[in-house]
């Protein structure tokens, strides 16, 4: 079985409470468990958290809190793969067969339900360990700068100051979004990135929400989709 998990824990620092905050019409997370839910591909949308407040609005939006996570994987230096590799393995425990999980962030309100589909497909189909989304840089990183206390500007790679950045290579980051990845490689905690796929999305369809700029920013991007959608 394919299922999805969704990482929300109670202590966001910078946007306190943020995976559960307003976003438009409803709660952040509700937009990723309603993706989730509309593409077809989980049996199950399972939330994994520290937070009965979160559990109780996650559910109310139609995921599964089977288990709560334990404080040793709630802090602030936890990262994602020991979150997904303990839900799964949570989840086997209570006799599920799973053979794939999809980790998708609470706060990722422009996740296209498209995305997840091709994901899902290339993961079966090339027998990859992960496929997450990414994007392009929007300006060559061979030609990113530093600046000095007194506002000297030095770039990093000095040897393409003058290479035309039609001639630099494509640099991708990730897109925060979401992992579509095999159980066992979960797992066998495996890293996503150089143990993955990339998938590439439009630039203009990531939003990193870390803080209140970028939360008015998705809202934009979703406000924009939302009216293109109905025109």
């Amino acid at each position: 079985m394919k299922i999805a998990i969704i990482p929300a824990r109670g202590g966001s620092k910078r946007i306190p409470r943020k995976n559960i905050l307003p976003f438009r019409s409803k709660p952040m997370i509700a937009w990723s468990i309603s993706a989730a839910l509309e593409s077809g591909i989980f049996e199950q949308v399972v939330v994994s958290t520290d937070d009965e407040e979160i559990a109780d609005i996650a559910r109310e939006a139609g995921a599964m809190v089977p288990f709560m996570r334990p404080k040793e994987l709630s802090d602030d230096f936890t990262p994602t793969t020991p979150v997904i590799a303990h839900a799964v393995r949570t989840c086997i425990d209570f006799g599920w067969d799973i053979s794939f999980a999809c980790c998708i962030y609470p706060c990722a309100p422009t996740l296209s339900i498209e995305d997840l589909r091709q994901a899902a497909h290339i993961c079966t189909e090339c027998d990859a360990n992960f496929v997450y989304p990414v994007t392009e840089y929007a300006h060559p990183i061979q030609r990113a700068m530093r600046r000095t206390d007194r506002g000297a500007m030095q770039f990093l790679q000095p040897e393409h100051e003058l290479t035309r950045t039609q001639d630099l290579e494509k640099t991708f980051h990730d897109a925060g979004q979401f992992y579509f990845g095999k159980a066992e490689a979960w797992l066998a905690g495996l890293r996503m990135h150089t143990a993955g796929l990339g998938l590439p999305i439009p630039t203009w369809r990531v939003v990193d929400i870390d803080t209140p700029e970028d939360w008015k920013r998705a809202e934009l991007v979703v406000g924009a989709l939302a009216a293109v959608q109905t025109t």
